[in-house]
């Protein structure tokens, strides 16, 4: 991680360009590299629905679940490279499919490095923000709601004791890209924090409740919160859908209001 003073930190941006000729492309995710620690970081777009239709508008036979697995494919390689991730980054597009192309390498400054792959993304690869109509709210993705849920966590001081982007498939099933997006560990208890934009696709809480129950199965002592934009509103029948099916699996929500009392209530139970 970068510490608090200012560090440069290269990215580039991952695309997916199944005809040259056309020069057309889909930006599917973002690599940073931080230099002092040596480590890569891989975000790649995460909602199954938000890939196929960003993908299949350009390649109606892309192979999805190739491209699902990518994430976990590319921090493998890095970490097993000879010459370190950033030597294995430097010598990535030469081993490259023909459809998957990187961006030029830009720097960045950062005090730390988990922030702004957080942002990085939300630029430059997931799907962009608008307001539900004119005057109204803006409806916030999932990225929105984990880059403040991270900086809200960091701030109260659970932001060192929360581990990022935890890989589940130990739970459920081998090569299952899905990933919780904070984890912690104290005394034999295993907790999960999740973002949940209540107000976009509901696939994203069911895989949530599914993954819940997996990990329960070989840790019943497991304990998970759903993080969300906003309360959940009763008369909103997809916000009801969400409540009571994360209720169902005894997952906590936790609206960003209210995560900033949530944490530390956190941190001194693990203390």
């Amino acid at each position: 991680m970068c510490a608090d003073s200012l560090q440069t930190c290269t990215y580039r941006i991952l695309r997916y360009t199944p005809n040259l000729v056309r020069d057309e492309w889909a930006n599917i995710g973002v690599l940073l590299y931080h230099p002092d620690s040596g480590r890569l970081r891989v975000r790649l777009l995460e909602d199954e629905a938000q890939l196929k239709r960003r993908i299949q508008r350009l390649h109606p036979l892309a192979d999805i679940p190739l491209l699902r697995a990518l994430q976990s494919d590319l921090e493998a390689q890095a970490a097993a490279a000879e010459g370190g991730a950033g030597q294995f980054l430097g010598k990535l597009e030469e081993t490259l499919s023909n459809v998957l192309q990187l961006s030029p390498q830009k720097a960045v400054l950062t005090r730390e490095a988990d922030m702004e792959i957080d942002r990085l993304y939300r630029d430059h690869v997931e799907p962009p923000q608008y307001s539900l109509a004119a005057g109204g709210e803006r409806e916030y993705s999932r990225g929105t709601i984990r880059m403040r849920a991270a900086d809200i966590l960091r701030r109260t001081g659970m932001g060192g004791q929360m581990e990022r982007g935890v890989r589940v498939d130990q739970y459920t099933t081998p090569g299952d890209p899905f990933r919780l997006d904070f984890a912690y560990r104290k005394n034999g208890t295993l907790g999960y924090l999740h973002a949940l934009a209540l107000s976009r696709d509901t696939s994203q809480a069911k895989v949530l409740a599914y993954t819940a129950e997996q990990i329960r199965e070989k840790n019943s002592h497991a304990e998970f919160a759903a993080v969300t934009e906003v309360p959940p509103q009763p008369a909103n029948r997809r916000h009801a859908f969400v409540a009571a099916l994360l209720e169902s699996q005894s997952i906590k929500l936790v609206p960003l209001s209210s995560l900033d009392k949530y944490a530390r209530e956190l941190r001194t139970r693990l203390m």
